[in-house]
């Protein structure tokens, strides 16, 4: 009896080893990529026939919680979606502001592309509180004639404790 339940321990110890060294191998490199802009760099060239606009998303740095002196600080991942399944889109510009409307970062230098249903993203830290309750952001696209125009999505997120907070806002075309 004995031998038969150290076996079974054993037995029970070797799967959960081998379950916990199974997911750390399937977790490594899976972490997604945070977007190069620096190594993107796209030209427009004066005979390209593209349709320009420009787009607003709200970003949420922080945000109020009982009354205005209680804030929760969040993170939040911008993302920048081509829609198109066949062609490029063209950002120009990505510039981030704070909630007195004060630019914090350009995070395009020089015209960038999105290849065809590919998705570039910014991620601003929980620590920072740059944006405050207000933050948003300004995007400047091309794209080809007739083709649909990119999405522009923020996912705001905190964890304290067990208390889990998140929501999410969508670009809105503004030219």
């Amino acid at each position: 009896m004995k031998r038969s339940r150290l076996y079974h321990m054993a037995l029970v110890l070797v799967v959960f080893s081998l379950a916990a060294s199974s997911c750390d191998e399937t977790t490594k490199g899976k972490r997604p990529k945070i977007s190069d802009f620096d190594n993107r760099a796209a030209e427009i060239k004066p005979s390209d026939s593209l349709q320009y606009g420009s787009t607003y998303l709200s970003v949420y740095s922080q945000i109020y919680s009982f009354s205005e002196n209680a804030i929760h600080d969040l993170t939040a991942t911008v993302s920048f979606h081509n829609t198109s399944s066949s062609e490029n889109i063209i950002i120009t510009k990505a510039d981030y502001f704070n909630t007195d409307g004060d630019i914090i970062k350009s995070y395009v230098n020089t015209p960038v592309y999105i290849r065809p249903l590919e998705t570039l993203q910014i991620v601003i830290a929980e620590e920072d509180e740059d944006g405050g309750t207000g933050g948003n952001f300004i995007f400047d696209w091309a794209k080809a004639p007739e083709k649909p125009e990119p999405l522009f999505e923020a996912v705001m997120i905190s964890t304290v404790g067990q208390q889990g907070l998140s929501f999410t806002t969508v670009g809105r075309r503004i030219q």
